[in-house]
Order: C-alpha cells, then structure tokens, then sequence
C-alpha cells in the first residue's frame, strides 16, 4: 500500500486575475505562501516519507513549505508540470472566448478530445503524469508520499483513481493548496480518502480553477 497525498500549490497572481498559467513560471503571491503556510501547520498526517512537486516555482515554493515541517528536501518531477495552454497562456477566459469560441466550449464539455493551440492534450497530461505516479507508487510501498502540483494535472491524475473519464475531470474541484489523499493498494482499486480539502484555511474565498 502506498498513500499519496496530492495537493494544489497556493495562490498566484494569474489565479487572482483569472490568466490561464499552463506551463508559464508564475509566483506565488503573499496570499499563496499563506496558504502553504497554513497547510504545513495542520497538515492531514503526521508522517510523510518523501516529497515529490512540478518544477514550477508556484508548485516549488509550496512543497517546500510543506517539507520544512517534515525536515525533507523536495525532489522536482518535470512530469507533474502543468498542462501547456500553449497561445492560451497568459489570457482571460473572455480573450480566449473571443478568439477560440469553439475550442474552449470542448475546454470545458470536452476536454477529452480538445486540442489547445500549441499546447497539449489532457490524454497527453494523464498519460506523462500518471507514468510516474506509478512508478513512485511502487518505489514508496508502504510509505506515505506528497505530491505538490497544479489544478488540470492533478485532475487527470484524481479521475485516474476515479475511474472517471477525462470528458468529467471538470466535475472535480482543486481550490489553492487543497489537499487530497488516495491510498494505492497492489490488489486493489484506488481508494480515494480526501477531495479538495481546504480545511486548512477555514472559511477563506477560493478563486480560479486553474
């Protein structure tokens, strides 16, 4: 059995401002390294074995507030980046509307068969992301993992364990630093223990969905 607690990294300023941050390297703002502050405070468990998170800053800074607690080194797994939003990145959901009417009605229907301009497939995310969940999860049997990443690819990664098909990962909402848990049996579905918890931060108003 391997527990993986799979958490969203804290607020941004792109998440304030409603820009779609894909793969582009945004900061956390004051606010998001509360956030982590908070979770690193009542963390869900009190023992973690290893801590994994997307090479993005906003990811980064968030696993290693959380690792401080822990006394443990975050180690960078390119593959939980971000989907790629490719010529999306860095808008408004009405400047894509504008321009993309078509795609971005499949952005939120169908995400399954969307194809982002320049960017990537959430078939192509899950596959890459959950690669080497799977790998980790055999590596850390027994154990209890984090993994630090961000809204779209950690949906993937949540209806994998579902059994959900990607056309409904949009049914499943991932505030700043929401925590999840799914244990992970060899004999055995996935359990899924915890969904977008953020208990952490009590009452506080959520923004953004990605």
């Amino acid at each position: 059995m391997t527990k993986v607690i799979f958490i969203r990294h804290g607020q941004t300023e792109w998440n304030v401002t409603g820009r779609y941050q894909g793969q582009s390297d945004v900061k956390l703002t004051e606010e998001g390294k509360k956030q982590a502050e908070k979770l690193a405070d009542n963390f869900p468990v009190a023992k973690v074995d290893a801590i994994y998170a997307s090479d993005l800053c906003r990811a980064m800074v968030t696993a290693e507030t959380i690792a401080a607690k822990f006394g443990l080194k975050v180690q960078a797994e390119p593959a939980f980046r971000e989907l790629s939003f490719g010529d999306w990145e860095g808008l408004t959901y009405q400047q894509i509307v504008d321009k993309w009417e078509e795609a971005m009605a499949n952005f939120l229907q169908h995400p399954d068969i969307l194809e982002i301009p320049g960017g990537e497939s959430f078939p192509a995310v899950q596959q890459r992301a959950m690669k080497r969940l799977n790998e980790l999860i055999e590596k850390h049997d027994g154990q209890t993992i984090v993994v630090v990443a961000h809204g779209a690819v950690l949906r993937t990664m949540l209806t994998a364990a579902l059994h959900m098909p990607l056309q409904y990962l949009w049914s499943i909402r991932q505030f700043n630093t929401a925590v999840n848990i799914v244990r992970y049996d060899a004999d055995a579905n996935p359990t899924v223990e915890l969904l977008n918890s953020t208990a952490h931060l009590g009452n506080e108003v959520q923004r953004g969905i990605i």
